[in-house]
């Protein structure tokens, strides 16, 4: 599949003026846009109910918290991907709490070309969770479809006295006569229009 390759907005946690600048040019601006720093998690947590963002990047510790509450609020009911730095003596432990939320760990000090890698992967990630998220709304949106066509069939039911049958034969018949969904046509039924 050819075509743009997306922009992801990044989120990057840390006090520490010293990695902010060392990480930055891994945010080239035809990748990653906007890339917004925030040197607290509470600066953060206001920063995120502003604006949502794909990635968010934690050097741990903060000066308000250590930063784990955050990954983990960062991933909960959302599409965003979290990764937390920790220092290499607190890894294996930070590890295996953290991977039950989804939040990715890794230590600190890393190469180069390991935060390439995990900046790659959170992307990645990041894709997966855009492609679940549009079959979620595809799927509430036809049950909702479902909801609306149901109570439509009721009301003709009640105010035609048809069967469910033919209250759901009647829908169908009016849809294709006069080319709409049958979400609209429910719609129509619903407000009196049909």
């Amino acid at each position: 599949m050819t075509g743009a390759r997306p922009i992801y907005s990044v989120l990057l946690v840390s006090a520490a003026k010293k990695i902010n600048t060392a990480l930055m040019p891994y945010f080239p601006p035809e990748r990653f846009e906007p890339v917004t720093v925030a040197d607290s998690a509470a600066r953060a947590r206001r920063i995120l109910a502003d604006r949502d963002y794909d990635l968010v990047i934690i050097n741990a510790p903060l000066p308000d918290e250590f930063g784990r509450k955050l990954a983990v609020d960062v991933c909960i009911d959302s599409e965003r991907v979290a990764l937390l730095l920790v220092r290499s003596d607190m890894y294996d432990e930070i590890r295996s709490a953290m991977s039950v939320h989804g939040v990715l760990v890794t230590r600190r000090p890393m190469e180069r070309s390991v935060f390439k890698q995990l900046l790659d992967s959170m992307c990645s990630v990041r894709e997966r969770l855009r492609g679940m998220q549009k079959k979620t709304m595809t799927l509430e949106e036809k049950m909702e479809e479902i909801r609306l066509v149901n109570r439509a069939k009721w009301a003709l039911i009640e105010s035609r006295g048809m069967s469910e049958e033919e209250a759901h034969r009647y829908i169908q018949k009016l849809s294709m006569d006069m080319c709409l969904s049958k979400r609209e046509t429910a719609e129509n039924i619903l407000h009196g229009r049909c």
